[in-house]
């Protein structure tokens, strides 16, 4: 099945209802496609022809995902990108997929039209929400009758999107998702979860994989959105409330904020049954105070780009472990592997490599790097983890992200769970830099609450009480906040700059 092939199934089956819900607007399923197959034939008309990459990089809205079904139902790839990236990331992804278009909003267009320069062949750019001019044409004024230029042929394993990773670790390589990537990951995920139909929130990111993957279950459950195009806590009770929402997917940064927020309890949450959280690890303080003070689950899960984003999750039936991502969904193979490549016994870490129809065919003209991911059909994912005796994964660390102090392995992780259960602490992130004597040293970087007065050297002697001294912090640092990315991923690259500028004495 390809992604149009969504939109036509659910109408089919479902008939009309509506499908998004945005500030004082709704837009039903059969209006999606309407706008979706109008916006096909305009990008024909303008040249856009089968294969031709279009960019779409706006806050969330419902012309994002009519954008998602016209440029699929013209023959071309999208190629989703986070709004709040700097014109120099925009122009980069600009410039190594090729766009013929860029699809945009007011609010970045000028970041967008800044990206764009120096570009040897520039693309279209279309608005949604401003009048055509000499620069840009409206999103609306492209749309051409439909009685043409719908493209029907292709296959299941044609290049659907074209996903830029973040790129913290230097420039981003666009992840090639094919059509049977997403609708089987998107339908393994609803058959996983025994997803019912329903309203569910948009507050991830629509540019993000897994937003991908939301509006793809909708389309298969016969469910609605309700889209923000910015989080907004309050909103989102109001939202709970008038449509009764039973579950949506988060971020652990939004379940902070949820759990926070000090009106919380003027609203109604009863509907409220589950909560996904993903992107990040998910604190087991914060997971318990959730539920405590909602009455409702969270699903912590785990994916990645280059498995069209679900590898494994919890759900409804079976116990939940805090700490853990859950067991794979359907249609995923995993298994954990040592630096050779062989697998280990339950229990021992090792980096998890993945398997399935969900599992990306490579990067975007990288052949390097994807030979370097991609080995006997298996996706490595950099990613530390143990499986246990039943099943269940748990993510330790990022390879990269792991620290090794006097020759022992430290996993950040593990520090950050302690630091995280202090009273005074609101979430912590463990980096290591260059130190001439042990080769690696731990600074903690910590946010505290509000009006306390917790010092470096209790939190380093609290660090001591439960952990072993060679797991111990060297240093702490007390931010405002820590520096994340547009889908609440913390940036350890910019923390490590930061602590590296600490002088740490032997």
């Amino acid at each position: 099945m390809k992604l149009k092939d969504l939109l036509d199934t659910n109408i089919a089956e479902f008939r009309e209802y509506p499908f998004l819900y945005y500030k004082e607007k709704t837009f039903t399923n059969v209006e999606t496609k309407q706008y979706a197959d109008q916006l096909a034939s305009g990008l024909r008309n303008l040249g856009i022809a089968k294969g031709d990459r279009v960019m779409v990089c706006m806050p969330n809205c419902p012309e994002v995902l009519f954008s998602y079904q016209g440029i699929t139902r013209a023959g071309a790839t999208i190629v989703p990108v986070m709004f709040t990236l700097h014109p120099k990331e925009l122009h980069y992804i600009a410039r190594n997929s090729g766009a013929k278009a860029v699809i945009t909003s007011s609010a970045v267009r000028s970041n967008v039209e800044k990206s764009l320069e120096g570009l040897t062949v520039k693309p279209l750019l279309i608005v949604v929400d401003l009048p055509s001019d000499d620069r840009a044409k409206n999103f609306y004024d492209v749309f051409a009758p439909t009685k043409a230029h719908i493209i029907n042929d292709g296959n299941a394993d044609d290049t659907a999107v074209i996903l830029y990773t973040s790129g913290t670790t230097g420039s981003p390589k666009g992840v090639l998702l094919t059509h049977k990537n997403l609708y089987s990951n998107a339908e393994n995920s609803a058959k996983h979860n025994e997803t019912e139909r329903g309203t569910t929130l948009g507050v991830l990111p629509l540019a993000h994989v897994y937003g991908l993957t939301v509006s793809n279950i909708c389309y298969l459950t016969g469910s609605s959105i309700v889209i923000f195009s910015s989080f907004d806590t309050k909103e989102v009770f109001k939202a709970i409330e008038t449509y009764k929402v039973k579950t949506f997917s988060a971020v652990p940064a939004m379940i902070h904020a949820l759990v926070s927020f000090p009106q919380a309890d003027q609203y109604n949450t009863s509907s409220l049954e589950s909560v996904g959280s993903g992107s990040a690890p998910l604190p087991i303080a914060l997971l318990h105070a959730f539920e405590q003070k909602f009455g409702a689950k969270v699903y912590e899960g785990y994916g990645l780009s280059e498995a069209a984003p679900v590898v494994t999750a919890h759900r409804k039936g079976i116990e939940i472990k805090p700490g853990s991502v859950g067991i794979p969904i359907p249609g995923v193979e995993l298994k954990i592997v040592d630096e050779n490549g062989e697998e280990v016994s339950p229990g021992e870490v090792g980096e998890l490599i993945v398997r399935g129809e969900n599992v990306t065919p490579g990067y975007y003209q990288n052949i390097e790097e994807t030979s370097r991911v991609l080995k006997n059909s298996w996706l490595f994912t950099g990613d530390m983890a143990r499986i246990d005796d039943e099943g269940y994964v748990y993510i330790v660390d990022r390879k990269k992200d792991l620290i090794i102090r006097g020759g022992f392995n430290v996993y950040p992780r593990d520090v950050e769970e302690i630091l995280t259960a202090h009273h005074q602490v609101v979430e912590a992130a463990v980096v290591g830099v260059p130190d001439e004597r042990m080769g690696e040293e731990m600074v903690a970087c910590v946010v505290k609450k509000p009006e306390t007065e917790v010092t470096e050297e209790e939190l380093i002697i609290y660090c001591q009480d439960h952990l072993a001294k060679n797991k111990t912090p060297r240093r702490i640092v007390f931010l405002e906040a820590l520096p994340r990315n547009g889908i609440g991923k913390i940036l350890k690259t910019h923390l490590r700059k930061h602590a590296s500028e600490i002088v740490i004495k032997p």
